[in-house]
């Protein structure tokens, strides 16, 4: 095959897929179906180019001409920002959404334990006997419950802080399936708050308590209750599928519930920066305390506002349709 003479010939129909390309969001009707004819032309002649042993240069340029024709013919991908933003403006809002009444219930139940074994301690000061000694207890209520949070570089305790509840997070997420284990780590963070808030009380060291632990505490819990209640509802959805066979509503509970990890850990980054940077600052209480709240109160705008509007347009969490792997056997 003499390649000049090919080279030319063809030269008019590879000038126009490329002025086609280039004017792909703008193509009327004939011509899209234009681009496309052509597009399956010239991958045919850069086939023939091949096989004769054409100049590297001549295939290279049409090859670049064949992978733009592609991506305007098929669709390019998407940016990864827009699939960014469609997971924190869309997906994971309305996984918090549809999962609220199980976090909602977990942080009741939590904050109800925590409760009692505060009020456990206060009630009846011997209890202290059993949690330390009493010049141990001393230390913690002074010192060591207040320096927790200024004692390391601000920048190094919102890495450790974060890793530690992203670790919980996770944890109870991977073991939500087992149902039991989530239960007995909420029944002992639970304990542990209810027994610290209940020893600061007792000594007459509550707005220290308060005044420590609300400022990027609300916000937290609130993560680890629904990563928790996630588990959970993993677990739940095997016992009682519903309509769905087991698997289905495991293997979609699932991909809904892996789906919030991201967006946990991009709160629990929020509460770790809090803890380190405003916890400790200082800031008057009142300040402190009120950025806890409006994080808190943001959350659950958040969730009301993005997540029940994508929740009742049919969205739920779950990865989009075409990356679900099929649930049925497809016949050839």
């Amino acid at each position: 095959m003499d390649v000049e003479a090919f080279v030319s010939v063809h030269q008019p129909q590879w000038d126009r897929l490329a002025a086609l390309t280039r004017r792909q969001r703008r193509l009327t009707g004939a011509e899209a179906d234009e681009l496309v004819s052509l597009y399956q032309r010239v991958g045919t002649h850069l086939s023939a180019l091949r096989a004769s042993g054409a100049d590297p240069v001549t295939i290279g340029r049409l090859s670049g001409l064949i992978a733009d024709a592609r991506g305007a013919v098929t669709g390019a991908q998407a940016p990864v920002w827009r699939d960014i933003s469609r997971y924190f403006l869309v997906s994971f809002p309305a996984a918090l959404y549809a999962s609220r009444r199980w976090w909602l219930t977990v942080g009741l139940l939590f904050y109800l334990v925590a409760t009692w074994m505060a009020w456990r301690i206060i009630a009846h000061p011997e209890v202290l006997d059993s949690v330390s000694t009493p010049s141990q207890i001393q230390e913690l209520v002074d010192k060591d419950f207040a320096s927790y949070y200024s004692e390391n570089p601000a920048q190094d305790f919102a890495l450790r802080v974060w890793i530690n509840n992203a670790t919980i997070s996770a944890a109870v997420l991977a073991i939500g399936v087992l149902l039991v284990p989530v239960v007995f780590v909420l029944w002992n963070e639970s304990t542990r708050l209810g027994e610290m808030a209940g020893i600061m009380i007792s000594y007459d060291r509550a707005d220290v308590f308060f005044g420590l632990i609300t400022p990027h505490g609300l916000l937290e819990l609130t993560a680890v209750f629904v990563a928790a209640a996630a588990g959970l509802r993993l677990g739940w959805s095997w016992i009682a599928p519903g309509p769905r066979t087991r698997m289905q509503a495991l293997a979609q509970t699932g991909r809904a519930t892996v789906g919030m990890a991201i967006g946990l850990g991009a709160i629990l980054l929020v509460t770790g920066l809090i803890e380190a940077f405003v916890t400790p600052s200082p800031f008057p209480t009142a300040v402190r305390v009120g950025i806890g709240v409006l994080a808190e109160l943001g959350f659950f705008v958040y969730v009301w506002t993005l997540g029940r509007r994508a929740y009742k347009s049919g969205e739920y969490g779950d990865v989009e349709e075409a990356d679900r792997e099929a649930s049925a056997p497809i016949s050839a």
